[in-house]
């Protein structure tokens, strides 16, 4: 293993990362505001497409992640991957509720219906190949490539790629939809998704030291007591993550809907206040991620996870005054939680590196999602939901709506939540310091459990 990341390195990680992260965010952030806007404005079906696709992402990358040790191959789990994942995405904004009453000549209600299930769906076979490509295949090959000494810094980019993923996406990407439409929006990023894939066949290669291992039967390696016991530190930030994860989730799949509707941000007045807080917060993150290769990474989650408790209070504060008012102390919360959000990204996706076993590291990539997504992905719109269903809130225009919608939009109470959930991170530090005391991690082989 080479002691610097190579130049050819970062152009794979940032290419396929940021094309692998738009393409999340558009599912996350856009494929939610296209079901509300164009099928039927239903936070209920919301709901379910995040959780089941987080149930889908985690089962993929179990298996994914455990044929790609067994065949020792990356490369070829990343570029098939992702062009397959560039097809569905095309395919996602083909959904029309007035094609499917005309193709199976049923009423406007029925249409409705079926088009919702068909939207659950379909974002749960993006979800298959996307997980297989990003999840599994390139999380490991970052592994595979990087050391400890340098990873901080690798983490810290990778943990901005999100956040520059949503600038564009809920900046430009919004903009894009107003002129051109959702389905050709879709249509072209999935064009992009596929090219990438086919460029991946000729710029990827994997790590000389990657060898073949395990057997499908390792599907539950991870979950076995004595690799939990012998990884003990990495199993502990995992659970950190997960926190981290639900606290996310509680208001991240409403956000632009919250922005749109209760705040009645424009598209352009969201994407400002959203963009300038992802900027700064991401240029004061690459100082803080290089600065985390030198000190305690679990301790700096104290302050990391108190800035962005912070800043989702100040987000749910953010909701008096006149429109100027509201914009501009929207803007300084969310550019305080962003700085969080992404510091203890970074944070916990390093200290799982440091305490992931390379040699099975495809292995514990199904293990990591559970943690990371799926938890997180169930739990946190839950909570989400229950807060948003129970306040009430509806658009003014929306007395009349059929039953099928459930006639309420996302609440402030949203932002208080996530912040009480990332207080419990506070709970866990302690622990991991504990645990992680010389790194006390055993990096077994095979045959060494």
């Amino acid at each position: 293993m080479q002691k610097v990341f190579s130049v050819k390195h970062w152009r794979i990680l940032i290419l396929f990362g940021l094309i692998g992260q738009i393409a999340w965010a558009v599912e996350n952030m856009y494929f939610n505001l296209f079901v509300f806007e164009t099928i039927a404005p239903d936070l209920g079906t919301v709901t379910l497409m995040v959780q089941l696709s987080g149930v889908a992402a985690t089962v993929t990358t179990l298996v994914a992640g455990t044929f790609s040790d067994k065949l020792g191959n990356r490369r070829a789990f990343i570029s098939w991957g992702y062009l397959i994942w560039g097809v569905t995405m095309a395919l996602f904004g083909m959904l029309d509720s007035d094609l499917i009453a005309g193709l199976l000549h049923t009423d406007a209600a029925k249409a409705v219906g079926i088009t919702l299930v068909l939207a659950v769906v379909a974002d749960c076979v993006m979800t298959l190949f996307g997980s297989t490509a990003n999840d599994a295949a390139f999380n490991a090959w970052v592994t595979d490539n990087t050391e400890e000494s340098y990873r901080g810094k690798v983490e810290g980019v990778i943990a901005i790629l999100p956040l520059a993923a949503m600038l564009i996406v809920a900046g430009g990407f919004g903009i894009l939809v107003s002129f051109i439409g959702y389905r050709m929006l879709f249509l072209g990023l999935g064009a992009v998704i596929s090219i990438s894939g086919i460029a991946g066949l000729f710029l990827i290669a994997d790590s000389p030291d990657l060898q073949k291992s395990g057997s499908l039967k390792d599907i539950f390696y991870g979950f076995t007591p004595s690799v939990v016991k012998r990884n003990a530190p990495l199993y502990v930030t995992l659970l950190i993550t997960c926190v981290y994860g639900i606290a996310c989730q509680v208001f991240m799949p409403y956000l632009i809907i919250y922005m749109k509707t209760y705040l009645d941000f424009s598209v352009v007045e969201y994407s400002v206040v959203f963009g300038a807080a992802i900027i700064l917060g991401a240029l004061i993150n690459l100082r803080l991620t290089a600065f985390s290769d030198r000190v305690s990474k679990a301790k700096l989650l104290y302050s990391a996870a108190a800035v962005m408790a912070l800043g989702l209070f100040l987000m749910y504060l953010s909701r008096f005054g006149g429109k100027m008012a509201v914009l501009l102390s929207f803007g300084i919360a969310g550019f305080v939680m962003i700085t969080g959000y992404i510091f203890v990204s970074a944070l916990c996706g390093a200290l799982t590196r440091d305490y992931t076993p390379k040699e099975n590291a495809g292995k514990l990539q199904g293990v990591r999602m559970i943690f990371s997504v799926l938890i997180p992905m169930l739990v946190g719109p839950m909570i989400g939901n229950a807060i948003n269903k129970s306040a009430g809130v509806t658009l003014p225009d929306m007395g009349s709506a059929d039953v099928m919608t459930t006639a309420y939009i996302p609440a402030p109470g949203i932002f208080l939540a996530g912040a009480l959930v990332t207080l419990l991170i506070f709970a866990l530090i302690p622990w991991l310091c504990r645990v992680g005391q010389g790194k006390g991690v055993e990096y077994e082989t095979e045959n060494g459990v």
